[in-house]
This record gives structure tokens, C-alpha cells and sequence, in this order.
């Protein structure tokens, strides 16, 4: 099994999570990529990268939830780090997963847990960006956005550029003013829906990349809603689009970079010296193993991190 399969086949194994959460040992290893277990410590680190000019969307970990009870637990802390970041004069900005608010249980209680969350960050300021699963939650994901979208505006999707569909998908999000995190896809999909390849991934994505900051480039005050995060550690990625920003005279206010906490901190710095908005996804709770999970399968050079840490420990 190749090692990105066998990470995403660990990261559902429910025993392996159940051990993981609470050995030591992989807390210690998983803290680079986890701001922590609580919103107090997810404060302090949103707080500590503000310092380096840097804005932060927060995310409370889980997914999956087996009972509704769970659902509006996570709703209830995900309100509760928006109205915290606000009281700590950081932008209220936080990221979930639907199926950590429901929707394998019942997706009218979903979509009134979503409803209640975007409703308070309308209400202060704030953002809620609904993130995307795998391609079976595709399509319900992006008609719950689109029905909540309409009510407040305040709160957008995510576009999974290894998706066959993203290409049209896209489109008409931009049209109705949502915005857009376009990210490459960390789930593993059939190649009846998704990109196989790196490359033809990584060609789709930039091709979908220059249409989010043409549309960014072209906003106005009765359709401001463009604004997109192109989020990519790939260095050379990043070099493309920033090439397209220059040639076409694309103002670095119109759109952002967004990155992992812990991850390509280089980049991170490089990123905000030549100018450029970033923004960082900062994890924090106990479920944090699917993600820790994710994020070895994604880059490899993040297993060679911690191998690197443990070894020297």
C-alpha cells in the first residue's frame, strides 16, 4: 500500500486513534501541526503568529460525530472561539467539518448548527468557513453553503482541486459571491472522481488558481464576495501564482495564502516579507489524529520532521 493510502487508512482506524490521543509520546510528536488541546492554548497561538503579521482561522477538531449531543458541542465551542477571538482583538475566523456538526446524523440539525454558528460571526464580524470532505459530501456540503450564503454572507467553501467537478463547481461560486479556499484534496478518492497524478493535479489547481484572482481582481462593492485563499504549501505552486499576480497587476489585498500552522514556516516568512496576506488553519482539541493523520500523507517531509524529532529526543 503506497504510504499516502496507508496514512489515510490509519487516520480512520478507530483503535489506533483511541491510543494515540492518549499516549505521550505521539501528543509530544503531533504538536507541531496542534496549536494544542484547549481554546486557551489555540488563543495563545493564534496570538503568537499575529505578532508575525500573520491572521488565523480557527479550527476545533473532529469529525464524524455519533450523536447528536456531540454535534452541538461542537457547535457551542466553535461560538465560543469566535466571541473568544473577538474579546482577544483577533479577527473572528474559525473552519469545520460537517460531519463534526452532524450531517451523518441529520442533516436539518446540521445545517440549524451551522445556521446558529455563522449567525453569531455575522453578528460580530466574523467568517465560518464550511470546509470540504470527501467527494461523497461534495454536493451537500456546497448546497448548505449556498442556502446559508444567501441568509447572512457571512461564511464560504472550500474547493478541492484533485476533484474532476472543481472545474465547474468553481464558476458558479464566484458568480453567487462565495468565497473560495482552493486546496489540492487530502482524501483518498477514486479515479472516477479525482486527479491520480501529482502533476495533473498540480495543473488543475493553478489553472483553477488564476480564475479565483482574475475574479478577485475584477470585484466591486456590489459583488465584493471574491476574495479567495489559495492555499498550497507547494513552493512551486506559490511561485506560479505569484508570477500571475505580478504580470497582471493583481493587488496582494484582494486575496490571501493560507498554510497549516506548523507547516513550511519558511515559506510562512517569505510569504509575509514580499507583502503578501496569509492566514493560518490553527487545529487545536483532543480528535486530533485524523488530521495528524492527513498531514503525514500529504507531505512527506512532515513524516521526516518528526522522525527527525524523535530520534534526537
Amino acid at each position: 500500500m503506497p504510504l499516502r493510502a496507508t496514512f489515510l487508512y490509519l487516520s480512520r482506524h478507530r483503535g489506533l486513534r483511541a491510543w494515540a490521543e492518549h499516549a505521550e509520546i505521539a501528543r509530544r510528536l503531533s504538536s507541531r501541526f496542534i496549536a494544542g488541546k484547549t481554546l486557551d492554548e489555540a488563543l495563545t497561538a493564534c496570538q503568537r503568529i499575529r505578532r508575525q503579521g500573520i491572521t488565523a482561522t480557527l479550527d476545533y477538531l473532529g469529525e464524524n460525530v455519533t450523536t447528536l449531543e456531540e454535534a452541538a458541542a461542537s457547535r457551542d465551542m466553535c461560538i465560543r472561539a469566535l466571541r473568544a477571538m473577538r474579546e482577544a482583538s483577533l479577527e473572528p475566523n474559525v473552519s469545520l467539518k460537517l460531519t463534526q456538526f452532524g450531517m451523518d446524523l441529520d442533516a436539518n440539525a446540521c445545517e440549524a448548527n451551522v445556521s446558529a454558528l455563522v449567525e453569531t460571526a455575522a453578528s460580530i464580524g466574523g467568517f465560518v468557513r464550511i470546509d470540504m470532505e470527501g467527494s461523497a459530501y461534495t454536493d451537500r456540503t456546497l448546497s448548505l453553503v449556498r442556502r446559508i450564503h444567501a441568509r447572512n454572507g457571512a461564511c464560504g467553501a472550500v474547493i478541492q482541486a484533485y476533484l474532476y467537478r472543481s472545474a465547474h463547481d468553481l464558476p458558479d461560486l464566484i458568480r453567487e459571491g462565495i468565497r473560495v479556499r482552493l486546496c489540492k484534496g487530502a482524501y483518498l478518492e477514486p479515479p472516477q472522481v479525482a486527479f491520480e497524478k501529482k502533476a495533473d493535479v498540480d495543473r488543475h489547481y493553478i489553472g483553477l488558481a488564476h480564475h479565483l484572482l482574475g475574479a478577485a481582481s475584477g470585484a466591486t462593492d456590489e459583488h465584493p464576495g471574491y476574495y479567495p485563499a489559495i492555499a498550497t504549501h507547494d513552493e512551486r505552486i506559490i511561485d506560479r501564482v505569484e508570477r500571475f499576480v505580478v504580470t497582471n497587476g493583481i493587488d496582494r489585498d484582494t486575496f490571501e495564502f493560507q498554510m497549516l500552522y506548523g507547516i513550511r514556516r519558511d515559506l510562512q516568512k517569505r510569504l509575509i516579507a514580499d507583502g503578501y496576506r496569509l492566514r493560518l488553519y490553527v487545529p487545536f482539541g483532543e480528535a486530533w489524529f485524523p488530521y495528524f493523520m492527513r498531514r503525514l500523507a500529504e507531505r512527506p517531509a512532515n513524516l521526516l520532521f518528526l522522525l527527525r524529532n524523535l530520534i534526537a529526543a
